[in-house]
């Protein structure tokens, strides 16, 4: 491909040829490492959420307002990132959340009431709001840069570090407390970080060719209805991963819950829950390339749109925990495509602004649908609050296809 050797000149620094190749080398490395660190962290902070629960007294319409502290901060928080990205540059911005998501997730285990985990929560959900943004941020740059279709790698990574995260919490679930396994989160935390940080700090955003700009620009064309029309389609792609992405944050805060409280499985068995949904999805997304190649987007999002909510509906209504968790594994491979692939389509129709905002919509669906679970699990019951999960996966499904003409500039 052409533009490969146009852009291994165009590294900032004058680096060229293999100099440049291995530099974005080390750059894809770090960026992933900090993706597994995000998904590692949330994933431990919420295998713990039932034993937070029982700590502060909760019931489930409290953990629901609390935990609508992690999508208000994450919300504030995304607004601002985009800007201390463009000023600071998105590194530096992922480095410095990524040291405050280590410190804030140590402060729920030292909390008494619902009020107050409410509120450190705020803190976390800024942290963990700020270093999505700023990631993916950085994955477009070097994507672009690259000129290969890697960014599944960088979610697989993220749904790799949960697997990790949620695997070590169910291990040690029963023999350590919340605060002694949060605070040793903390540490690993701010031990990957200075590993990984300095990379970050030291090279720059890869800059592009020009022309490799300016076409990624004019997806939306150059009159204001084709650029509206865009836009448009980028909100489209936004709320298919709005979709998804709350089966995710749901299933994440509520899934331990459902199998201990609602099938009485064992507090180890009930954290497995969401370490082989992130299984499933690291699976997922690992042939995730394989699978658009045979398939194509529209397909890739039908097919996973409907397999998730096959298995949701299996998960959260199974009778047995086991039934359940092969109903979690299921979801995981249906879900496990659709956020890359929207956030794709978004950034094909308007560059990275659009993969900005479609990721802002998505992590936003996965911040607000576990106190919308909460809230409906007070009013009905848990398992007819996780069917509605199944429900916005069918409809993500249903999206998908109804836009599947859109179009935008060639991409890899």
């Amino acid at each position: 491909m052409p533009l490969l050797n146009k852009v291994r000149t165009a590294v900032p620094g004058g680096l060229g040829g293999d100099t440049a190749t291995h530099s974005l080398s080390r750059l894809r490395s770090a960026l992933t490492l900090f993706f597994a660190l995000d998904g590692f962290l949330f994933a431990g902070w919420v295998v713990r959420i039932p034993a937070i629960k029982q700590q502060t007294g909760s019931t489930a319409s409290d953990l629901g307002l609390a935990l609508l502290g992690v999508s208000a901060g994450a919300v504030v928080t995304m607004t601002l990132t985009g800007r201390l990205c463009r000023r600071y540059g998105s590194h530096a911005v992922t480095v410095v959340t990524a040291v405050l998501l280590s410190l804030s997730i140590a402060l729920p285990a030292l909390t008494g009431s619902p009020l107050a985990l409410g509120l450190v929560l705020l803190l976390f959900g800024a942290a963990y709001g700020g270093i999505n943004v700023a990631m993916n941020s950085a994955a477009v740059d070097l994507v672009a840069a690259l000129r290969r279709p890697v960014m599944p790698s960088f979610h697989a990574a993220f749904s790799l570090g949960g697997m990790l995260g949620a695997g070590l919490g169910g291990l040690v679930a029963g023999s350590l407390s919340p605060a002694t396994h949060l605070f040793g989160l903390t540490v690993v935390g701010l031990c990957l970080t200075a590993l990984a940080g300095p990379v970050l700090l030291r090279l720059p955003s890869p800059a592009l060719p020009e022309a490799t700009s300016a076409a990624v620009r004019g997806g939306a064309g150059t009159d204001g209805r084709g650029k509206a029309g865009s836009r448009g389609m980028v909100i489209v792609f936004g709320v298919i991963a709005l979709c998804t992405a709350y089966g995710e944050g749901a299933l994440a805060d509520w899934g331990a819950l459902h199998l201990e409280q609602d099938l009485h499985a064992h507090p180890g068995v009930a954290a497995a829950g969401y370490s082989l949904f992130a299984l499933t999805m690291t699976v997922g997304r690992l042939s995730g390339t394989a699978l658009l190649e045979r398939l194509g987007q529209t397909r890739t999002l039908v097919a996973g749109g409907t397999t998730a909510a096959a298995g949701m509906l299996l998960g959260a209504l199974a009778p047995t925990a086991w039934a359940a968790l092969l109903g979690f594994a299921v979801t995981g491979l249906g879900l496990a495509n659709i956020f890359p692939v929207a956030v794709a389509r978004a950034g094909t129709l308007a560059g990275p602004s659009g993969v900005a905002t479609a990721s802002t919509l998505g992590y936003g669906g996965m911040l607000l649908g576990p106190p919308s679970i909460g809230f409906l699990a007070d009013w009905f019951s848990l398992p007819v609050a996780l069917t509605t999960v199944a429900a916005l996966a069918a409809g993500a499904a249903l999206i998908g296809y109804a836009a599947r003409d859109a179009r935008g500039p060639e991409t890899v």
